[in-house]
């Protein structure tokens, strides 16, 4: 199962400290932080709304350019990624990293992991303890 359908389907929302790409790394003590690549000029996601994105994502490390370390999944084409903003659908760093976007406004998220998937991680492709990064484009906002 693709992370994309993780996302939308578990709603994983564990608490636990922060990781990189190391499963076995202690604690970075990373905070949650939501850095505009480009503000957006239409509709503004907010909770209760219907948001569309593309996104990429990576396994946080401390020696990667951009901290980008393993890219673990992508939706940058064809309608992009749907979902009820602040629902619990998504992880609980998307909930609050995409909440105040405006349609046409990319985003850069670092996601520790007791706002993403925890110590018990996702599958195969995210570690325990993992820090995230993503990249998101808000396309649209509905509801």
């Amino acid at each position: 199962m693709k992370v994309s359908h993780v996302l939308l389907l578990s709603g994983l929302l564990l608490a636990s400290g922060c990781g990189n790409d190391n499963p076995l790394a202690p604690s970075l003590g990373i905070p949650f932080s939501s850095t505009d690549i480009t503000v957006g000029t239409g509709s503004t996601a907010a909770t209760g709304k219907t948001v569309r994105v593309y996104y990429t994502g990576w396994l946080y490390s401390t020696t990667a350019t951009g901290n980008k370390g393993t890219q673990f999944d992508a939706n940058i084409s064809g309608l992009g990624f749907q979902f009820l903003l602040g629902s619990g659908g998504v992880i609980k760093g998307w909930d609050q990293g995409v909440e105040g976007m405006k349609v046409g406004g990319k985003r850069r998220l670092i996601i520790p992991p007791e706002l993403g998937y925890g110590t018990s991680g996702s599958g195969n492709v995210i570690p325990g303890n993992a820090t995230l990064i993503f990249e998101i484009e808000l396309l649209a906002v509905a509801g």
